[in-house]
């Protein structure tokens, strides 16, 4: 059973920065990427970037690029979420997911974790 484990969630203001981590639970190394979503209240789960542990290549929603950056350390079996310049609209749960395939469909994420709430004061 694999288990994600986020944290780092909070209350900041806008402008702010918040670091989210997932630990991974099985050797990374079997997993082909990973991914960050979002949920906010009343919208549906949506994809905020993806880093493929094989290369290092990133992939980013438009509504984040140039202010999030996701990256993995092998070594900790951990994915970062690191969101700089943070707005209102970014208020949501996150999630991290496991995508062991490195498909690009939403059902190639088979392992999630729990979520953690950001919240973005304006």
């Amino acid at each position: 059973q694999v288990q994600l484990t986020e944290s780092g969630g909070g209350l900041v203001q806008a402008g702010g920065s918040l670091r989210l981590s997932c630990g991974v639970s099985m050797r990374t190394l079997s997993v082909y990427a990973m991914g960050w979503f979002r949920q906010a209240p009343g919208k549906e789960r949506e994809f905020v970037a993806r880093f493929n542990w094989f290369g290092g290549r990133t992939y980013y929603a438009d509504s984040v690029k140039g202010r999030f950056t996701i990256s993995g350390d092998n070594a900790k079996n951990t994915v970062y979420l690191q969101m700089n310049s943070l707005k209102p609209e970014d208020t949501a749960v996150y999630y991290c997911a496991a995508n062991p395939s490195g498909g690009t469909a939403y059902s190639s994420y088979i392992y999630w974790g729990q979520g953690t709430q950001v919240s973005v004061s304006s």
